[in-house]
């Protein structure tokens, strides 16, 4: 549903209830953080908009440009304000109005901006090889402990996003994969929907002896056969529901202080570490461009250079 208001103001309701129909629309066709994003950013225009009596959808240049100065004043980063002025983009352009994000008035409000914050913004540190063990060997043989091992273990194998890793399932592992080139057999596991698979064409990718080994300890002990691979464990030992994505970075967090690590490097840990490690060995390893945006599933050669930025960060 469009409202046919193009030059006339439409209220703060009309426009949350705008919204919340746009959201409706466009679900499933993009990944659900995206669609989240989309909607806490423009909710944070709608009541921008209101504090200074200005009309949020279709929103003119003079309001986006000051919007953009109140993040900033706000103690927003560069690339959060991006995305912010990327998702007003995007509700305007889902509803056929005019995006006046392109205006020269905006444009000009983000390169002071650039020259005001800078571009920058904080990678996480990464979880390499050498670090992935010793965080491995904090871990015990208890339930907790044996999926801890495993998450980490895959997570590095495949170099999974979290959103992703948290969406592996029973059904996606297979044990009998046979390399017909070299004619070995192995555990390969399949990634479906991902950032850069919209489409949901999905890709096997191989796990290591070793991390096939701890994969079999894991379902082994906690029981389970089918669904989710990685889930909760109470304080009872006993399985629960499916992990969250802020339930991963936690992990890693955790495990990393187990480990011994530094707290300032414990601070930028997130749930993508193993994912920047991982990138770091390939780099390090002497591995081509073209290879690591394969093993990465990047779609950009810049994105990969991102996550190698920060090699030899000390712990």
């Amino acid at each position: 549903m469009v409202f046919n208001i193009m030059n006339n103001t439409i209220g703060t309701y009309k426009v949350k209830q705008l919204l919340a129909q746009t959201i409706d629309r466009i679900d499933g066709a993009y990944a659900e953080a995206t669609i989240r994003a989309y909607r806490s950013n423009f909710m944070k225009f709608i009541d921008f908009c209101e504090s200074i009596s200005a009309c949020a959808l279709p929103a003119n240049s003079e309001t986006i440009a000051s919007f953009i100065e109140n993040l900033i004043e706000g103690g927003c980063r560069s690339a959060t304000i991006r995305q912010s002025i990327a998702s007003i983009a995007t509700i305007h352009t889902l509803n056929h109005y005019e995006n006046s994000t392109t205006h020269s008035e905006v444009k000009l409000a983000l390169k002071r901006m650039h020259r005001k914050i800078g571009r920058f913004s904080h990678q996480a540190n990464g979880i390499t090889r050498e670090l992935l063990d010793e965080m491995v060997a904090a871990t015990d043989n208890s339930l907790r402990g044996l999926r801890d091992k495993a998450i980490l273990m895959i997570a590095y194998d495949t170099m999974c996003r979290r959103g992703e890793l948290i969406l592996l399932t029973v059904e996606d592992v297979n044990k009998q994969f046979i390399d017909r080139k070299h004619g070995i057999q192995s555990t390969v596991i399949f990634i479906g929907q991902s950032k850069t698979d919209q489409e949901a064409s999905g890709r096997w990718l191989r796990l290591s002896n070793e991390t096939s080994e701890t994969l079999d300890r894991w379902l082994k002990h906690s029981g389970i056969k089918e669904g989710a691979i990685f889930r909760g464990v109470d304080r009872a030992n006993k399985i629960t529901t499916g992990l969250t994505a802020g339930q991963v970075c936690r992990t890693y967090k955790r495990l990393a202080r187990e480990a011994g690590f530094g707290e300032e490097f414990i601070k930028h840990v997130s749930g993508h570490s193993t994912r920047v490690g991982a990138a770091q060995d390939l780099l390090l390893s002497g591995a081509s461009l073209p290879i690591m945006m394969a093993r990465g599933r990047w779609s950009k050669p810049d994105t990969v250079m991102r996550y190698v930025e920060k090699i030899g960060v000390p712990v």
